[in-house]
């Protein structure tokens, strides 16, 4: 815990002002490449907290009566707000986080894509009606805001998960508190700035930073009504319950362990090539990552070549031209991953690729891994059993696409998978049969555009509805059925029936 104050700070965000926090306990947040602090990040205070949710619940008065077509328009200047600071963006990312400037746009974008369907939420946010379900009766639904959301965000995609948060939330009619990951909350405040800009009311919005106790803090407010997570499945196991236990919606999208199956007739270069940006892209830090590889057949005839690929990959700070891989967040998760290469070795994986300690000009103190590829992994290996969140390639070998299938299926996370194969049968087969999530078909890292819903499954979910799209619609609001009944003067009175017949 930094107690310098040299470095300037980060702010809460409360009723629509950036406040100094009061709090005795701050955090440094550093650059990864060079452990450069680049701010100083408060613990927010239990005050400071229920200042924010007392804001949310306060604009909730007046937001949720805002027009629809007026809630859509300022998402409207939101998105062109972001491409126009897009460079800004990036290069703040990258510098907090570590990703390569071309990952941290990509970064940027897939929230951007979610802020435009936003936008959309005149067409979204519609009830049905049935007409004349019984003599002169009408049954309609109403898809209303149900109030103040929260949403806590990891540190891995700073941008892209806040936005898949904070903008269906609001444009549905909520009030909104955000807690974004105290590791790298600089792009995510910059993000906030933007929302303000372009329109977002005071109060509509709040953030507040810190930890174990933020989070906790947010579970158990009874005036927070949702809550959305993404991160670790221990600390998401911990928020669904805690929260749920509140009365709260709660939805968590946590931990992963995702395989890829690859067919000898597979277009062996793509195929190659893809893999190499879905297990290293990011330094591996991210949840729908392909850590795992199953090879079938002859398909594991192409490991020497898979494994020059990796070795010729670029390690370098995330600013540098060509870099493909960039730090990990922190000197914790660097020595975090060489400890899980460590016990692969000790556990008879065969090491094909040995990324510790790279050599990289510039950057001598940063959180560098380089490509790691494991051969002959099994299960009960901790590097197969668990998340490792770096650029870690498990590969396991299968005699056919059946075996692969029982393999993935045997594994109880389910966040995403993807094959790699020229058979249309294969393909098929393996979309009907696989449990998960999300399914790539030659298509390595499927994250559903934002006209859907990421639709994790297994370990990786807890909650019924995922974020974004039709079903994150669902999510933040309440579905009120009104059944009606309208007379004329004509009508003739008569006993009031408190059960309407549909005969």
């Amino acid at each position: 815990m930094s107690t310098s104050k040299a470095s300037p700070t980060v702010k809460l965000l409360i009723n629509g002002e950036f406040v100094e926090s009061s709090t005795t306990e701050w955090r440094d947040v550093v650059n990864p490449a060079t452990q450069e602090v680049l701010a100083r990040v408060p613990l927010a205070t239990a005050q400071e907290i229920a200042a924010a949710v007392a804001a949310a619940k306060s604009a909730f008065k007046t937001w949720r009566k805002t027009p629809i077509g007026a809630r859509a328009r300022i998402f409207l200047k939101y998105q062109q707000l972001i491409r126009e600071n897009m460079k800004e963006l990036a290069a703040l990312l990258t510098a907090e986080q570590g990703k390569t400037l071309a990952d941290a746009e990509g970064d940027i974008f897939r929230g951007l894509e979610v802020v435009e369907h936003a936008a959309n939420i005149g067409s979204l946010q519609m009830g049905e009606i049935a007409n004349n379900v019984a003599s002169g009766v009408d049954t309609y639904t109403l898809q209303q805001p149900i109030g103040v959301c929260a949403g806590i965000t990891p540190f891995n995609f700073p941008a892209m998960i806040p936005l898949w948060m904070f903008p269906m939330a609001i444009a549905c009619g909520n009030t909104f508190v955000l807690k974004p990951s105290e590791q790298d909350p600089m792009v995510t405040m910059r993000l906030v700035e933007l929302a303000l800009q372009a329109g977002i009311p005071p109060g509509v919005l709040n953030v507040v930073h810190g930890g174990e106790h933020v989070v906790n803090a947010i579970c158990d407010h009874p005036d927070i009504k949702a809550v959305s997570f993404v991160g670790s499945t221990k600390v998401g196991t911990h928020v669904y319950h805690r929260a749920s236990q509140t009365g709260k919606r709660v939805q968590c999208m946590m931990g992963a362990k995702n395989h890829a199956i690859v067919l000898p007739d597979a277009n062996k270069q793509q195929a190659l090539n893809n893999l190499l940006g879905a297990a290293f892209g990011a330094a591996g830090q991210r949840c729908m990552a392909l850590p795992v590889t199953v090879l079938v057949g002859e398909a594991n005839d192409w490991i020497p070549e898979l494994v020059e690929k990796a070795r010729a990959l670029k390690i370098s700070g995330g600013v540098e031209p060509g870099t493909d891989i960039g730090p990990l967040i922190s000197c914790a998760a660097k020595e975090r991953v060489e400890s899980f290469i460590a016990s692969g070795v000790a556990s008879g994986a065969k090491l094909e690729l040995d990324g510790r300690q790279p050599d990289v000009p510039g950057y001598a103190g940063g959180n560098f891994v380089g490509p790691t590829i494991f051969s002959g992994v099994k299960p009960g290996m901790a590097i197969y059993d668990q998340e490792i969140f770096g650029p870690v390639l498990c590969l396991v070998p299968a005699a056919t696409l059946d075996e692969a299938i029982a393999f993935l299926n045997a594994n109880p996370n389910g966040n995403g998978t993807a094959i790699f194969t020229q058979s249309g049968a294969a393909a098929r087969k393996f979309q009907e049969e696989v449990d998960a999530g999300q399914i790539g078909i030659n298509v390595p890292i499927p994250v559903p555009v934002p006209l859907f819903s990421f639709t994790g499954s297994g370990a990786s979910k807890l909650g019924d509805l995922g974020p974004y799209g039709k079903q994150v619609i669902l999510f933040y609001t309440q579905t009120k059925t009104i059944t009606a009944r309208w007379f004329d003067d004509s009508s003739v009175a008569g006993p009031v029936n408190t059960t309407i017949s549909l005969k």
